[in-house]
Order: structure tokens, then sequence, then C-alpha cells
């Protein structure tokens, strides 16, 4: 009698291992700083259809070693200290990494908390100080503004033939360093700009420097603008004075945000830009997911962010781990890797990207010209 009930109990139990359903791991959590409100919301809303993407995509495929990707957003209004907060509302939901912010300004104002949290942070800012604070756990997803400056001079100089340059910029983190670098970058080929001039981004009247350009008598603008609508402001106020120099300009002046508000006044306009969609295969492909998802070209706001979701993936798989440590060092070994900003080679800085593509602004629309690779 004791033997059948132990045999009846087994057979419950085997039943009950054959029907019971099966408990899902738990899910892998990033989270997203982002601009969903303020005035760069455009661009939040940008950034995170590319980081969907990605995720909608790696889910499908099942996942990362087996686990779903969940995403969490933390809106940062588009200011420096909402950005902190953001961030550390984040890292305390337990979150596995952090996608964001994109600004320099706000990857600087964010450093020490991303450094307390010990998690890593993709980030899209492209000051070159960002990554040389010694913040173990920051990686930039982007080519920072040593290597855009050199390409703008280049490209300027040799490509164009102009010597007499003006370079106008945002007066914060982004738009000071790239001053400062593209002044190096000129120099180191001989020239002095003829006139540098700042402006406090949202600005609204770009009167005063636009005549400054007309009456320096140069040849091409170089810019460091950080926010798109400026951008498109500045270029017809430019315009109207008829001031029809060569401009040169950083990622800014293609975005879809500038170029709509500009219209005419930024076509020919070049640009040193980390994503242009005939870059290279992945790039391609990318733009062929992105409008059938979303029935638009991709920018730059989607594309860093979408190619930051597939670093962490292929970190995590690296390292078989979650753990943050684990990740990092993972990051910091990646080589060779193709994606969708051009090839990853992680220097012991964390930067991952170390060349820019010179596109340019026909009729609207965004042109491939080159691509110009650096070494570290």
């Amino acid at each position: 009698m004791k033997t059948a009930f132990v045999r009846f109990i087994a057979a419950c139990s085997l039943v009950a291992s054959i029907t019971a359903p099966a408990v899902a791991a738990d899910p892998i959590v990033f989270g997203l700083v982002d601009e969903v409100t303020g005035p760069q919301a455009e661009a939040g809303l940008l950034t995170a259809q590319g980081v969907k993407l990605a995720i909608e995509e790696i889910n499908a495929a099942g996942g990362i070693m087996g686990r779903q990707v969940e995403l969490r957003i933390e809106d940062n209004a588009s200011t420096n200290p909402t950005t902190v907060l953001a961030y550390t509302k984040l890292t305390e939901s337990g979150v596995v990494a952090v996608i964001g912010p994109l600004r320099s300004t706000q990857v600087q104002a964010a450093s020490p908390t991303i450094a307390k949290a010990k998690i890593p942070a993709m980030i899209g800012g492209s000051d070159p100080s960002l990554t040389r604070v010694n913040n173990p756990w920051i990686f930039r997803v982007r080519p920072n503004d040593l290597y855009s400056s050199r390409v703008m001079a280049e490209f300027g100089i040799k490509e164009l033939k102009k010597k007499k340059w003006a370079i106008i910029h945002s007066t914060d983190t982004f738009g000071t360093g790239g001053k400062n670098a593209l002044v190096d970058a000129l120099k180191a080929q001989g020239i002095e700009p003829v006139m540098i001039g700042g402006y406090t981004s949202n600005s609204q009247d770009f009167t005063p420097i636009a005549l400054q350009i007309k009456s320096s008598g140069a040849e091409i603008i170089g810019s460091y603008m950080t926010n798109s609508p400026d951008v498109g402001i500045f270029a017809r106020q430019l315009r109207q004075l008829g001031v029809n120099a060569e401009w040169i300009g950083s990622t800014s002046v293609v975005t879809d945000t500038a170029m709509k508000l500009a219209g005419e006044a930024l076509w020919g306009v070049y640009s040193v830009a980390d994503f242009a969609i005939d870059a290279n295969d992945e790039s391609r492909g990318y733009a062929k997911r992105y409008r059938a998802k979303y029935n638009a070209d991709p920018d730059l706001y989607s594309a860093w962010a979408y190619g930051g979701v597939y670093l962490l993936k292929h970190a995590i798989e690296k390292a078989k781990s979650t753990d943050a440590e684990a990740i990092r060092n993972a990051m910091l070994s990646i080589k060779g890797l193709k994606g969708v900003e051009g090839t990853y080679n992680f220097d012991p800085n964390g930067d991952g990207v170390h060349g820019y593509n010179v596109v340019r602004n026909v009729n609207g629309k965004v042109s491939f010209i080159k691509h110009l690779e650096f070494d570290q």
C-alpha cells in the first residue's frame, strides 16, 4: 500500500513537471536618460525610437543570453540638473546599464553620479574631455570632436580650398570644446580664424554674429552648434543678410529638425557626421529597418542610441554576465566590431569610434561624400 502511494505521488510530480508552465528568466533592464520634454524633445523622441527598435529586434531574436530586454526611460527635460536626477533614479532602480545622456553638457553634469553608480553609461556627447576625467564607467558610442575638427579642417582647406575661416559655437561644453579643437586643427594647417563668435543656446537673434561674419570677409564657416533649432534660425538669418560663405558644421546642421526649419537656407551646407545612411552596409541596413518601422529616414539621434544598445548586447554576451565590472571589461575589449556608427575599437578611455563622415545637404537630402578614419 505504501509502495503504491509513493508511486502515485511520483506520477503526480511527473505530470506537474510536464504541464506546469516554464518560469521565464528575469528580464535584463536597460535605462535611458532622454529628452522627453524641453526644447530638445524632438531629438529625444528620435533617440527613444532608435533604442526601442534595437530592443524590439533583439527580443524577437531571442533576447540576450535567452533573457528578454526591458527599457526604463527617465526624462531629463533637456536640462543638466534633471539629467542628474534622472540618472540617479535609473541606477537606484536596478538597471544593468544606462544609455544616455546625449548632450556633452549633460554628460559633464552627470559624470560624478555615473562614477558613483558604477554601472556602464553609453553616452552620445562628443566633447573630448568627457572620457578623460578618470571615470571608468563612461563609454562613448560616437566619435569625439578631436576627430570631427580634423575632418572639418582637412576637408575645408584641401577639398574646398578655403583659407579664411569664421568659427561659430554655442558656449556650452560641446560648443566650446569643439571650437577649441577646430582652432587647434586649423592652426596645425597654418591658419588662424578671421573671426570666432560664441552664443547662448536657444537664442532667437543671431543677427550680430551674422553681421560679424559678413564684415570679417570669411570664405567658410565652421560651426559647433548644440541645438538643431538654433541651426535653423541662424541659417535663415545668415542667408537673409546675404552671407553666402561655404559652411561645414558639426552633426546638428544635417539633423531633420535643422533642415526642416532652415529649408533652402541650409542647401549646399557640408557636415561632419558620425552617422550617414550610405556610409556602410550596417548603416544602410539600419536605415531600411528604421524606415519600415517609423516611415522616416533615421538621423544621428536614433542611430547612436541604436548602436549603444547593440554594443551592450555584444558586451554582455561576451562577458556571459550582467555584472557591471564584467560588462565594463568586455566593452573595453571590443575591437573591429562593425556597427551603424562605423567600426568600434574601444580605447582605454572608453572611446569606441575614431572617424567621421563628410556629408552634404543636397536640395534637402543628406548625401554621403566620404569617410575619414584616424589612428587612435
